[in-house]
């Protein structure tokens, strides 16, 4: 018996709307699939998912789901080892307090940390692996943990100690000693992995909330990895140091098999696509879009974790995707400052996305672009050139902006450039530990008003069916959903206290 489990939710408390993030544990689901395939059997406790309604206070922090001596609890004595899965870098506290109470009540299993290599709020284990030795983990398992965490509960199921357990990705402590094996090859063929495990975790609990990463607009959802990685190499984003640049994709027909069984086993119809970068290869966009229609499947699909403006190829791409069933997309311009963009190490090519933009808007594809403020180096100037640019991308027709203060992720290339934060779970989209976080946030909150009042003046249908889609719960668009979920979060608070 081996027991997954997937942590709580931790939201800030002086900023609940940009933090709390709701992701459900993809990863996770990989992983379970995977250990049933190789003849193990396994439990999850999903410590957020089992009690989404459960939320108490720690500091700045709120946490969501069951307590870390319920979570405890659940645990099958019997289980040869517990895995925790590090899926979000905000969610670390909530780690740190599950090791702990795991450790002190069962000494002798063995615990192990399994990294996100796929999203962009993750972290590197490798940078941070003795704050979870410190907890009470025995290991600690970087890049893709299938086949790495199959290996090594097998050679722990033999009776191998850590000495003798040789495999690349692996990290442990042992005789007062870290040792450390940096990941070898990522898994080429991604269509050979079975399928994420739902039926483990509790779907409905997630359902229930009306609220997710990517715009909820039905009644269920679930989220896709159609490929792995990215090439870019941006410096405040981990994913270099989890990926190495490289990008895999899965077959149009395994994604869209995929889709098919959701839709027959659980009733999905909507389908959040979390990829870093899904649409790297233009031939294989068209080719799950053209299986999509060939099949007569009727689903909604949303890029929710965004993707590179430039890898849509053209207008008769989006054609395609819209008529296939993609409803939202999510692009990342960082700034309208040339020069910070040098400084990040990402090309941004502006009238490509202006014209992408505009087609979205024309087919019906809901559009979001995302920004990042107070990058080393950027000064008032710079911000000024990032508002010029989110006017003339409303008036092309972008239905949402998203505004991140840049924190420090361990693994990143600016990890080290930053100071005043003293726990990981610090580190979100709202920093209020920094100096200039005062400045910048005023930034931030004007340039929001400016958007909703540029959606006005250029955009005003699009504008006023907002608060229709608010009041339906049927959200198109993030902005619609963020008040929606902050409400819930602080009305649970209330009923708490």
């Amino acid at each position: 018996m081996i027991t997954l489990i997937n942590p709580n939710l931790v939201v800030q408390r002086d900023d609940i709307f940009t933090t709390g993030i709701v992701y459900m544990p993809v990863g996770l689901a990989y992983f379970a699939a995977s250990l049933r395939s190789s003849g193990f059997e396994c439990t999850v406790i999903d410590a957020f998912g089992e009690n989404t309604d459960r939320q108490w206070v720690e500091g700045n922090f709120i946490f969501r789901g069951l307590t870390p001596s319920e979570v405890v609890d659940k645990i099958n004595p019997c289980s040869n080892a517990i895995v925790l899965y590090a899926s979000n870098i905000t969610y670390h506290t909530s780690l740190i307090h599950i090791i702990c109470a795991t450790r002190d009540v069962f000494p002798g299993i063995p615990i192990i940390v399994i990294e996100n290599t796929q999203a962009v709020t993750s972290y590197s284990l490798r940078r941070t692996q003795e704050a979870f030795y410190d907890a009470g983990a025995d290991f600690i398992i970087t890049g893709e943990a299938e086949k790495r965490g199959i290996g090594l509960i097998k050679m722990l199921q033999r009776g191998k100690t850590k000495t003798d357990i040789h495999i690349d990705g692996i990290g442990f402590r042992a005789n007062g000693k870290t040792m450390y094996t940096s990941p070898g090859k990522t898994i080429a063929h991604l269509d050979d992995l079975p399928f994420p495990a739902w039926d483990l975790f509790p779907l409905r609990d997630y359902w229930r909330l009306k609220y997710a990463h990517g715009p909820f607009e039905t009644n269920r959802y679930l989220p896709l990895l159609t490929s792995r990685g990215c090439p870019y190499a941006c410096r405040f984003c981990v994913i270099p140091e989890t990926n190495r640049g490289e990008w895999r994709g899965r077959s149009a027909r395994n994604v869209v098999d995929e889709m098919e069984r959701d839709l027959r086993d659980f009733g999905v119809r909507e389908f959040h696509i979390e990829d870093l970068n899904p649409t790297v290869n233009d031939t294989r966009v068209r080719a799950i879009c053209e299986e999509i229609i060939g099949r007569n499947l009727d689903v909604i699909w949303k890029i929710a974790a965004g993707t590179k403006v430039e890898t849509l190829r053209d207008e008769a791409t989006l054609e395609l995707m819209a008529k296939a069933g993609c409803r939202y997309i999510s692009i990342s311009p960082e700034t309208g400052s040339p020069r910070v963009l040098r400084l990040i190490g990402k090309p941004f090519d502006l009238d490509h996305a202006l014209r992408m933009v505009r087609k979205m808007s024309h087919v019906g594809i809901s559009s979001q672009a995302c920004f990042v403020l107070g990058y080393p180096g950027e000064e008032d100037l710079d911000r000024q050139m990032t508002r010029d640019l989110v006017r003339r991308l409303t008036k092309a027709g972008i239905d949402e902006i998203a505004l991140f203060i840049i924190a420090p992720v361990p693994g990143s290339e600016i990890f080290e450039e930053f100071s005043g934060h003293f726990e990981y779970s610090q580190l979100n989209f709202s920093p209020s530990w920094r100096r200039d976080y005062g400045r910048i946030n005023a930034f931030r909150i004007s340039l929001y008003l400016r958007f909703l009042l540029w959606k006005v003046l250029y955009h005003p249908v699009k504008f006023f069916r907002q608060p229709i889609n608010f009041l339906r719960r049927r959200f198109q668009t993030k902005m619609e959903m963020v008040p929606y979920r902050a409400i819930k979060t602080y009305l649970l608070g209330r009923r708490s206290t």
